[in-house]
């Protein structure tokens, strides 16, 4: 991809009359969206006296009750740092270092992650191609072969993303033949669910639908781009998928000594229905960005907007000039494609003024 120009933070510089006025939100990702208030006060209410460290804590106690609320009894959570580290811990804690996973060529494991899973877990990626982003079960059955070479990497997971990177969404029935297809051949499931609750809110499921309940052996959850300031969780929800998790993650650096400040803003999300509100209004802000841009002669949406992100194809002058006012990125620099994500504080009006200016720049 490539990246948008630099612009100022969410504090913006002070300006001459002493007043600090907001950085304009852009379109590139959900990643460079603000922290909700309700976890920034998570964090403020966790920071009061001292507590055990390592997870051995009042509040990621009270994150596993929630965990277990969400995805089932035997469900069990450990906290990590950041997206990346929550796939790979979870891929080694599924597989030996002769292991391999399929994926789909546009899979973040194999795209966005600098080759993690192959430097850090050992392991090789075997990806499908996949125009919409979402594996199916005649691939699982395609890729899944040579069980028992000893002159080939042994098959043993099968991961896919949710929501995808191209913006679609796994149905629950999607999941589950996806999750038989890979069970039947002996390989276990991962999921990539750094935007899993914008596949909630757009299916209008509960998490364990499209989890537990279709399959899924181990959740990769995501928060960051659900609100939070840092923070994801590994979810085993079928324990006999994996081994040695707890080492796993301490041996990749993703073990938080202070982790109730991690854990807490899961709490956050997850003890009530926020991860579900701020999911659907990015979701609403994305279809609405879809609609008025579908209006705009030459520019073609490219995916089924599904979650929140829009793809779309327009010509590269009117992008170049369009992301020095909003920044985006540029998902294929083959076909010129772009990729618009919607956060949870994007507003109507951030939307409006920006699909205003693409018609503009259309125009113009």
């Amino acid at each position: 991809m490539t990246s948008p120009p630099a612009t100022n933070g969410p504090l913006a510089p002070a300006h001459g009359d002493g007043a600090h006025r907001p950085a304009p939100r852009t379109f590139a990702s959900d990643n460079q969206a603000g922290v909700h208030p309700n976890v920034l006060a998570a964090l403020a209410a966790c920071n009061d006296g001292h507590q055990p460290a390592y997870g051995d804590d009042d509040v990621t106690a009270r994150l596993r009750e929630v965990v277990r609320r969400h995805f089932g009894a035997q469900a069990e959570v450990f906290p990590v740092f950041n997206g990346t580290g929550a796939n790979v811990v979870s891929l080694q804690a599924m597989s030996e270092r002769w292991s391999s996973v399929v994926c789909t060529d546009s899979a973040h494991i194999n795209t966005d992650e600098c080759g993690a899973a192959e430097k850090v877990a050992g392991l090789k990626l075997v990806t499908a191609p996949a125009p919409d982003g979402k594996l199916t079960p005649a691939r699982v059955e395609e890729l899944a072969t040579g069980l028992d070479n000893v002159q080939r990497r042994r098959p043993a997971v099968v991961s896919i993303t949710q929501s995808t990177e191209l913006g679609t969404v796994y149905t629950a029935a999607e999941t589950a033949a996806i999750a038989a297809a890979a069970h039947e051949r002996g390989l276990s499931v991962h999921m990539d669910g750094a935007r899993i609750a914008n596949a909630a809110a757009s299916l209008g499921l509960p998490l364990r639908a499209l989890t537990t309940d279709a399959g899924v052996d181990v959740l990769s959850f995501g928060g960051t781009k659900n609100g939070l300031l840092l923070g994801e969780a590994v979810v085993v929800l079928n324990p006999d998928a994996t081994r040695g998790l707890a080492y796993l993650r301490k041996s990749s650096m993703q073990l938080a000594s202070k982790m109730r400040y991690v854990s807490a803003q899961l709490v956050a999300l997850l003890d009530g229905d926020l991860w579900l509100r701020n999911a659907a209004h990015a979701n609403a802000m994305a279809a609405r960005l879809a609609g008025a841009a579908r209006a705009v002669p030459g520019v073609e949406i490219t995916q089924a907007v599904e979650a929140n992100a829009v793809f779309a194809v327009l010509p590269k002058d009117a992008a170049e000039r369009l992301r020095k006012r909003f920044p985006f990125y540029t998902w294929d620099e083959r076909t010129g494609e772009v990729r618009w994500v919607c956060s949870f504080d994007t507003t109507e009006a951030d939307v409006d003024a920006f699909t205003a200016a693409l018609a503009g720049e259309m125009a113009g």
